[in-house]
């Protein structure tokens, strides 16, 4: 059985090194010749761990491809999936424009029986929408084979997708053809025997579990969060309290880590273009809605934070801030809706002069952020980052930081201020000695003091 892959993101990519590395023919399709002929040399666009390994297996085993053709994909392929990016519009609904390109080169390069696997996030309907397209398509050009089309959504966690990939938390099959489903199954056999759970519903619902299951752990991060707020000027803990909470096993203690705000491209545009799918059935999603505002605002609060400790009157010229991370969470070089720009936007509107440094975001970010261009100065390291800086601010959890040499690190600098916005030293034996620290979601004047510390 040959694959074809439309897309070579974080999604498709992953999934095709994954899928080759079983031994299926695997040939990945990408617009972009430049990243095409990269690819072709075993040289991945994105950083993910164990990607590359998988990459260099698959080319040299002879098992994994790379094409700028859509025709050739859709030729010689049995099975395609599509997984282009589905980035939301200035509205929040989901753009599909690359998703209609896919489904148009499909319609036209056919020359057989072919299964459509929609991997991307998609809209609830457009597994549909895509099946219908396709059958007007194939009755116009009087072809005599069909063309099925399934939604399989995908689960990856970035900075762990590959493993995820290996070993995934559930597979979700929507399909209303036994044909597409067998087909699947043949694919995901290996998965069968892990004893992975498997799903098989409908398109739609298949459409809804992948929004469902984002916007449910997004409605957890903005819960804790507001949390972590009020419990800043309760004097509470917030760490104690997501403990005591996640104790409850109908609860568990997963995303319930407070912290500046959810990001990622997931998260932000699956809730908004769930909230969107909502409005336009005429049902008004309000806790998804609520959740997405309440993210909004944890932004701005972390900024108020960092103002409200180093300017009087609000105004941060004059300082300087050094920025640990820029990925919306570590082992990921996606900058993407990570809350790093809009808090770092909003110390740069303040007056503030910001440095930063990322293990792996500081390519994208200096790709993306041309609007922050001569704003932010990016350094090689976090020693380098800190030196001369009035204060730090730790955006991502990267493990690098916790080794890092923090009696030497502020020695070098102006001031002495930690704002900790992912609690990643908050049990550090020696932290508030060295630092004015301030975590997410405690009052350190109330709790501590440097003679417990």
């Amino acid at each position: 059985m040959k694959i074809g892959i439309m897309g070579t993101g974080y999604v498709g990519l992953v999934h095709g090194a994954v899928l080759s590395s079983y031994g299926f023919p695997v040939t990945c399709m990408d617009v972009d010749a430049e990243k095409i002929d990269r690819l072709a040399a075993g040289i991945s666009p994105i950083y993910e761990p164990d990607l590359d390994e998988l990459l260099t297996g698959g080319i040299e085993a002879g098992t994994l491809s790379f094409t700028t053709s859509a025709e050739e994909v859709v030729q010689s392929s049995d099975v395609i999936f599509i997984a282009v990016g589905t980035p939301a519009m200035d509205d929040g609904s989901a753009n599909l424009t690359y998703v209609h390109e896919v489904m148009h080169a499909i319609g036209k390069y056919a020359n057989g029986y072919k299964v459509v696997v929609c991997k991307s996030t998609m809209p609830v309907g457009t597994n549909r929408s895509i099946a219908n397209y396709l059958d007007g398509v194939l009755k116009t050009r009087n072809e005599p084979f069909r063309i099925d089309v399934a939604s399989n959504p995908e689960f990856l966690r970035q900075g762990k997708a590959v493993s995820d990939s290996l070993s995934p938390s559930r597979i979700v099959i929507g399909t209303e053809n036994e044909e597409a489903k067998r087909m699947l199954q043949t694919i995901y056999a290996g998965y069968m025997r892990q004893h992975v759970p498997f799903l098989y519903t409908n398109p739609e619902t298949a459409e809804m579990i992948k929004y469902a299951a984002n916007s449910f752990l997004g409605v957890k991060i903005s819960f804790v969060n507001e949390l972590a707020l009020l419990s800043e000027k309760v004097g509470a803990n917030i760490q104690d309290i997501a403990t005591g909470m996640g104790l409850d096993d109908r609860i568990s203690p997963h995303f319930l880590q407070a912290g500046p705000g959810y990001g990622g491209s997931c998260f932000p545009k699956d809730m908004q273009a769930l909230v969107g799918v909502g409005q336009k059935n005429g049902e008004e999603l309000y806790v998804v809605r609520a959740a997405v505002a309440a993210n909004e605002k944890q932004k701005a609060k972390m900024v108020d934070k960092i103002s409200g400790v180093l300017a009087s009157n609000g105004s941060l010229r004059g300082k300087t801030i050094a920025v640990w991370g820029l990925s919306f969470k570590p082992e990921t070089d996606d900058i993407r809706f990570a809350p790093s720009y809009d808090i770092i936007s909003g110390l740069v509107a303040r007056g503030a002069a910001v440095k930063a440094y990322c293990p792996q975001g500081m390519k994208q970010a200096e790709r993306a952020w041309t609007d922050l261009s001569g704003a932010v100065a990016f350094c090689e390291s976090e020693e380098d980052c800190a030196r001369n800086a009035d204060a730090i601010v730790l955006m991502t959890e990267w493990k690098q930081f916790k080794a890092s040499g923090l009696d030497s690190i502020v020695k070098s600098m102006r001031g002495n201020v930690f704002f900790d916005l992912r609690n990643l030293f908050a049990d550090h034996p020696r932290i508030r000695l060295l630092f004015d620290y301030y975590s997410v979601g405690s009052d350190e004047r109330r709790l501590y003091s440097l003679e417990e510390a």
